[in-house]
């Protein structure tokens, strides 16, 4: 009985020794789980840091037919109609100046990110690093969008105010008969914008993450180059 008691304890001790060598070996047989989440971080990383850059130039958004962000529901349907007629300028201008205060709102978005890219656990890893070309940026947008979407609307709100789009859309509305829906759209406006603001980012970085995954020119650090290789 005591040499069974014997084999029990030294086979606890042989287990106990070997476990965090082994929590360390490579899993898929080329890299570790520590290394597949550092890559993981460092590819949504650079992929958001790349699209918030790109959409926060100036026309970030305006100039990628892609991305540009249009007008919601009654607005977009009276410019859409007033354009057959060359009378949709007041409402073009809108446009134009949602999307610049959208591209403002860029810098507050790319701080929003890394906060969330810090997040990622071993766990989250082990699952997406081998997935689709997107599945990065997949796991990234349902993880972080509805905290996103509460933090960014009131930066948006504000781009609005000091760009001018509201006094814009209060103008508008007036010339086209609505102006009784000002308030109504105000938050309208805001929480479109939102969304599409942040569709956009995940498109950019979504397209990053692909360029990662399928150019190994663009695998910048060494774990990148072993996890994405």
């Amino acid at each position: 009985m005591q040499n069974h008691s014997r084999r029990l304890l030294l086979a606890g001790l042989i287990a106990s020794a070997a476990a965090p060598a082994f929590a360390q070996q490579p899993f898929f047989g080329q890299f570790t789980q520590q290394e597949a989440t550092r890559a993981l971080r460092e590819a949504l990383t650079l992929a958001s840091g790349s699209a918030t850059q790109q959409l926060g130039r100036p026309s970030g958004f305006w100039s990628d037919l892609n991305v540009r962000i249009p007008l919601p529901g009654i607005l977009g349907q009276t410019q859409s109609t007033l354009a057959r007629f060359g009378m949709s300028a007041p409402l073009d201008n809108l446009q134009q100046s949602l999307n610049s205060a959208a591209t403002t709102t860029m810098p507050r978005a790319a701080t929003m990110f890394v906060d969330a890219v810090r997040t990622i656990t071993i766990g989250d890893a082990i699952n997406i690093v081998r997935g689709g070309s997107d599945s990065a940026t997949q796991f990234l947008r349902g993880r972080t969008e509805t905290g996103l979407t509460r933090l960014l609307k009131p930066v948006m709100r504000d781009a609005l105010t000091q760009s001018g789009a509201f006094t814009l859309m209060r103008t508008a509305l007036r010339e086209v008969g609505l102006a009784s829906m000002t308030t109504q759209l105000r938050t309208e406006v805001t929480d479109f914008s939102t969304l599409k603001a942040l569709d956009g980012c995940f498109q950019y970085i979504a397209r990053e993450e692909r360029a990662i995954r399928g150019n190994p020119a663009r695998r910048t650090t060494d774990t990148l180059r072993r996890v994405f290789g």
